[in-house]
């Protein structure tokens, strides 16, 4: 051999690769090949020196502020011991508060959805007016609606005469 002190062996105990163009970890100061010189594939035990995340306290939800060079865990762990503001017998915000008010319906939503006739409030599913058998204040039904209803009439219970119903109910009861 030539060169005998040239290059450097892998600091990893399953790999130990001589490596001519050795990589130096900025935490541990150890030397690593390509492969390894990542915090996580070398698993370095120094990484919280360099690691500049915030940790945030899992019971009160307000970021710690942790010095470079102290380990988070044990900062968060003497925050929840000390300065932590949560308190076990609040009870935590519930989301889902707006009951649907169809008979039968156990459904809660997080926003409000108003029936804009009986002013009502139901779940996604019973929100429009033929969902939850509106008695609303008699607001006339759409074009759109009034096709819904045929449709559905019209397969339900077919007249042997005609496929056709007359457009005189549509008239008799919807005065636009």
């Amino acid at each position: 051999m030539e060169f005998p002190d040239l290059g450097k062996h892998c600091s990893e105990k399953t790999c130990k690769q001589l490596d001519f163009l050795p990589l130096k970890c900025d935490a541990c100061e150890e030397v690593f090949c390509k492969n390894h010189i990542t915090y996580d594939q070398h698993k370095c035990t120094s990484s919280y020196k360099k690691d500049v995340q915030v940790p945030v306290c899992p019971l009160c939800n307000t970021p710690i502020p942790v010095r470079r060079g102290e380990m988070p865990d044990i900062v968060v762990g003497e925050h929840m011991d000390r300065d932590c503001k949560y308190d076990p017998t609040q009870r935590k915000q519930r989301i889902f508060t707006n009951k649907c008010l169809k008979e039968g319906c156990k459904r809660k939503e997080m926003m409000k959805l108003v029936c804009n006739q009986c002013h009502g409030n139901f779940c996604i599913k019973h929100r429009h007016p033929l969902d939850h058998d509106c008695k609303g204040g008699g607001r006339s039904i759409s074009k759109a609606g009034y096709a819904a209803i045929m449709r559905a009439s019209e397969s339900n219970f077919r007249p042997t005469g005609s496929n056709k119903m007359s457009s005189n109910w549509y008239l008799e009861h919807n005065r636009c």
